[in-house]
């Protein structure tokens, strides 16, 4: 049974795709950031380090966005959100998802400018293509729908200005597990950002 702590809005969002996107059943537990509610002693005996994405696997804990992603695509191979028999195909995934956290995530701590120049590298990677890897949808097609979803609002990003990450974020955004999510999420009380707080 896997048990999901998650704050909706979050970057625990991917993960909630991708649960969806598996089909695994799943309790979901609900945090405030606002509340603190990670910072408290019985989540940090769950997760020591207070943050979400945490997932609980029969009892066993696995945190970070990359590793939950990665785990329920292997773990429900039958979603088909890793490629599969392609170990190249693959690491190109991890790559996607190193990228992601190491340069899109945390340029929104630096400046609106970073947050520019991450997306444009994004828009370089992806030209061309209609996933960020292949031809076919994967786990690093969620992380970077997630970003977008967040950071186009939270740094009044232009329309147009990255076209093939717009269409990205179009063609999840379509997605029936994506629909359900943002459902659930907005029902626990989250809405979208509207300024700078990524």
């Amino acid at each position: 049974m896997l048990t999901f702590h998650h704050s909706p809005g979050s970057s625990s969002m991917a993960v909630h795709v991708a649960l969806h996107e598996v089909g695994a059943p799943f309790e979901a537990r609900v945090l405030s950031l606002q509340a603190k509610d990670t910072r408290t002693p019985d989540f940090l005996a769950i997760n020591p380090d207070g943050r979400v994405p945490t997932l609980v696997i029969d009892g066993r804990v696995l945190t970070e966005v990359a590793g939950c992603l990665f785990y329920l695509a292997r773990a429900y191979p039958a979603a088909g959100l890793l490629p599969a028999g392609d170990v190249e195909a693959e690491a190109q995934v991890v790559s996607w998802m190193s990228f992601l956290a190491s340069s899109v995530h945390t340029a929104g701590r630096q400046s609106p400018e970073a947050v520019d120049e991450a997306f444009a590298v994004a828009e370089r990677r992806l030209a061309g293509r209609p996933w960020t890897v292949g031809d076919r949808y994967s786990i690093s097609d969620i992380h970077l729908f997630r970003l977008y979803w967040r950071f186009k609002p939270a740094y009044h990003l232009p329309d147009g200005r990255y076209p093939a990450v717009e269409d990205l974020y179009a063609r999840v955004l379509a997605r029936p597990a994506v629909q359900k999510t943002i459902a659930a999420e907005t029902a626990a009380g989250y809405s979208l950002p509207t300024s700078r707080s990524p």
